[in-house]
């Protein structure tokens, strides 16, 4: 097993893995102040990172991902760190590296990549090349670091997934990639499930996994892989990695209002869906995880969930989701971007 990559050596080897909760709402947690930087903690705060990191390997987690979600250039520019990318994020690898070595079973770990925060041609002005290069400078990075695969999260146009793939193959690690379908069963730029997997048949490299993450809610989610199930061709791999509940603001804190309870039923419905890999995304925290965990382990995978069992357990999905699970793939039928999404948007930033 020495020499073979953690991450593809876990899904030769098993049914399900467990990926991780989220960083950033944790780190609130231990003193992260809304508008810093969580990737400058990896150098500046290296055991609160670490802690987070153990937190999940304890609670069951076979995959955790990196402190470094606003990694490129363009996201620490805010930060007036875009020339400290490689320092950042090869430390960002080494820390989760580290917690994963210490655990007696084999854990994987994921460089977490996330948008640029930039518009890509042709509506904005960041160019391929560039966005490319970007994501290209933080997978060397992270590999550099110690990472198993690259991860690459809450995307929503065809132009960045494209460029961030392109980048992540300089590393020669294994590709992941998931969108947030967050607007109406579709991302912020219209992409529907069924437009991911056309996508994800023509990247280079292709990818060894991809599906869906934070969004609007588990049920969502669940939704998202049951659509993208029908769409994608027979062994691929699908993530799921729902928000822990809706986002409410209580007592001056943004808190999520997903119980253990509710995430035990989502990593279940998600698994029976088509998810091989399931995970938290924002809110989840290492008690969530470890729900999850005992939810999985307690039997194997069932049929696919009917939309009444979905919404009956977790709560409604929106018209768009709904549309496509009935094979409504278009516009017409209410499966675009905006059409009568009722419910809040819950976009992930750097502090998921």
């Amino acid at each position: 097993m020495q020499k073979t990559n953690r991450f593809s050596y876990l899904l030769s080897t098993r049914s399900w893995l467990l990926a991780d909760g989220a960083m950033g709402s944790n780190l609130f947690d231990l003193g992260l102040v809304s508008g810093d930087a969580p990737e400058l903690w990896n150098l500046i705060h290296p055991d609160r990172i670490a802690s987070v990191h153990a937190s999940f390997v304890e609670a069951g987690a076979d995959i955790i991902l990196t402190n470094s979600f606003g990694g490129t250039r363009y996201r620490l520019k805010l930060h007036e760190a875009q020339d400290r990318v490689a320092e950042i994020n090869s430390a960002a690898a080494r820390i989760a590296r580290q917690v994963a070595d210490a655990c007696p079973r084999p854990v994987a770990v994921a460089g977490s990549m996330g948008p640029t925060g930039e518009i890509m041609e042709p509506i904005g002005t960041l160019t391929f090349e560039q966005a490319r290069d970007a994501f290209a400078e933080q997978a060397r990075a992270l590999a550099a670091g110690g990472a198993d695969v690259l991860w690459i999260e809450t995307m929503s146009s065809r132009e960045e997934v494209e460029a961030a793939v392109a980048g992540a193959a300089a590393a020669g690690l294994p590709v992941v990639c998931t969108l947030s379908f967050d607007t109406n069963g579709r991302t912020m730029m219209g992409l529907s499930p069924a437009d991911f997997s056309q996508i994800s048949q023509a990247l280079s490299p292709r990818l060894a996994a991809c599906g869906t993450n934070c969004g609007v809610g588990a049920s969502e989610v669940v939704a998202c892989i049951h659509n993208l199930a029908k769409a994608v061709d027979p062994g691929v791999i699908l993530v799921a990695k729902a928000n822990c509940g809706i986002p409410q603001y209580v007592d001056g804190a943004i808190r999520y209002n997903g119980t253990p309870e509710l995430m035990a039923v989502y990593a279940r419905m998600a698994r029976d869906a088509g998810a091989r890999i399931i995970g938290g995304c924002c809110g989840t925290t290492a008690r969530h995880l470890k729900a999850m965990r005992d939810a999985l382990e307690a039997g194997a995978a069932g049929p696919p969930p009917t939309l009444e069992d979905l919404t009956a357990q977790l709560g409604d999905v929106s018209a768009g989701a709904r549309a496509q699970w009935g094979g409504e793939l278009g516009r017409g039928a209410g499966s675009f971007s905006g059409a009568g999404a009722a419910r809040g948007r819950g976009r992930r930033s750097s502090l998921g």
